[in-house]
């Protein structure tokens, strides 16, 4: 009697269509269409909108096909860095042939009517994107269902292939962001008035190096500085040292983006030549007492530190702009750190590329244009090809070691590069001058400025780069016209009080730089 009442259950049940296909194919999927016209609304009303959500939302992560086209000329419009309102995305959209496919002008118009402003558009974004991510789910789920009722399907199989669909999910909707200095170490404290620490000299964003600041006045705005060296050779402690003395001494905002590093990675090795302690040690926390006391005191400077550390792997161009807007936006970055360019990828909002030289062009363009817009530096760390190690001599690197791309020299303002001789086995240079522990900045394009090789001290334990101080500093020539700068900055300082005449030098004298 009991077993006729499950078989009747069960019947019920089938023919009332609570079976599994039809909770999986009955539905409409998951989808908010009035979302998607108010994110679409706001992102034509508010130039910044797109800057905010354009990490979390892709075409696809819209439901409607014509929202998908009109998203997408949207992108396209952010990418070419124009305007975006009614005019210029029906524009592009009559320009790629979609005009009438999404509706036509008045639909557009009508999505900028359904929104009042775009206050609300990061959380509608989102809400959009977890619609997405549920419709993602529900297809890897019913191809599970199907693969797993054929007998032929290997069980191993179905589970890598399963494990794949869902991580490719993660991978690519749930995208990294920044991390400041202080959720890093954990520890905030208030942040102390500097002393008076500008060279008036300086006029961009000074780099700590005094021959180097000398030589350049500081890192200046709207400036692409290319800094190339074969493997090895300390780019990511140079740059390292860079951010540091820009936020610890000069309280500069720095964003890094780091694609080759995570960015507890990088801030070991910040926390490293902080505290002198080696990089090693700290790893095996293999510390004495007095080294943890070293530790705990010196690590301080750092936690203030605004240093903003973006780890998202392969990041394009596209995304990078609109995360390096943001950052603008909400903390006022002076200057912004990409290691390195040939890990970028150049890839546009439509998925389209050419080959890697093409894509090399498109990112040095972009990483230009991204200097001008924001109107602060930016470096970008590149690789050099082998034909430094092939070479002869002195194996000092050339603009034409530049690797895949002649636009990487053509789009920057500065090219340097990073030398230690000692790498190669050289312990002395052509002038009998010993070499171990050197590391020379070599300016070899400077579009604003001379072109010098700035001596600067390498400590490898640390992975850190310093200014050379006393005797070794004579043993170097200071940059052209260094001496007759400081001479002046002493003069200026002797009349500290007199009237000053607008430049900051008195006497109606220019600033010597």
């Amino acid at each position: 009697m009991a077993e006729q009442k499950t078989g009747e259950r069960r019947t019920r049940r089938k023919n009332s269509g609570s079976d599994l296909s039809s909770y999986v194919f009955g539905k409409i999927p998951p989808q908010a269409r009035e979302l998607e016209q108010a994110v679409l609304g706001a992102l034509m009303l508010d130039k910044d909108a797109l800057s905010t959500v354009i990490d979390i939302l892709k075409p696809n992560s819209f439901y409607l096909d014509a929202h998908q086209k009109i998203f997408l000329a949207i992108a396209k419009l952010f990418e070419k860095s124009q305007p975006v309102d009614i005019l210029t995305v029906t524009e592009e959209l009559k320009l790629n042939g979609d005009l009438e496919a999404v509706g036509g002008p008045y639909y557009i118009t009508e999505l900028t009517n359904r929104i009042g402003s775009a206050a609300n558009v990061e959380h509608h974004a989102r809400i959009i994107s977890q619609k997405f991510i549920q419709r993602e789910l529900i297809n890897i789920s019913s191809q599970v269902i199907e693969d797993a009722y054929e007998d032929t399907t290997d069980v191993f199989e179905l589970l890598d292939k399963a494990e794949q669909n869902l991580f490719a999910i993660t991978d690519q909707n749930l995208s990294r962001t920044y991390s400041s200095m202080s959720n890093l170490i954990t520890k905030a404290i208030k942040e102390i008035e500097a002393a008076k620490e500008h060279d008036e000299t300086i006029t961009g964003v000074p780099t700590g190096f005094t021959a180097l600041d000398r030589c350049t006045g500081g890192w200046q705005k709207s400036d692409l500085i290319i800094l190339a060296a074969r493997p090895g050779m300390g780019k990511t402690s140079f740059v390292l040292s860079l951010a540091r003395n820009s936020a610890v001494d000069f309280k500069r905002p720095v964003a890094v983006f780091s694609l080759e590093m995570s960015n507890l990675q990088l801030v070991n090795r910040l926390i490293s030549a902080e505290t002198e302690l080696p990089l090693e040690k700290l790893r095996r926390g293999n510390l004495a007492a007095h080294e943890w006391q070293q530790l705990n005191t010196k690590v301080e400077s750092l936690v203030e530190a605004p240093i903003f550390i973006d780890d998202t792997p392969a990041i394009n161009i596209f995304e990078l702009r609109a995360k390096c807007r943001r950052l603008k936006m909400q903390h006022d970055i002076q200057m912004i750190i990409i290691d390195y360019l040939q890990l970028m990828s150049g890839s546009s909002a439509d998925g389209k590329q050419g080959n890697r030289e093409q894509e090399i062009s498109t990112i040095s363009r972009g990483l230009k244009g991204i200097a001008k817009e924001l109107n602060i530096p930016v470096i970008a760390l590149s690789q050099l090809s082998r034909a430094v190690e092939t070479r002869g001599g002195n194996k000092k690197p050339q603009l034409s070691d530049l690797r895949e791309s002649g636009a990487i020299e053509q789009d920057a303002d500065l090219v340097t590069f990073i030398y230690r001789p000692e790498y190669y086995g050289i312990m002395e240079d052509e002038e009998g001058r010993p070499m171990r522990g050197i590391g020379e900045i070599i300016i070899a394009k400077h579009r604003n400025g001379p072109l010098e090789n700035i001596p600067l001290r390498f400590i490898d334990k640390f992975a850190k780069f310093d200014n050379l101080e006393g005797e070794e500093f004579a043993n170097f020539n200071l940059p052209s016209d260094a001496e007759d700068m400081k001479q002046q900055t002493i003069t200026r300082s002797s009349r500290m009080n007199e009237e000053d005449d607008g430049y900051g030098f008195g006497d109606n004298e220019p600033p010597p730089f």
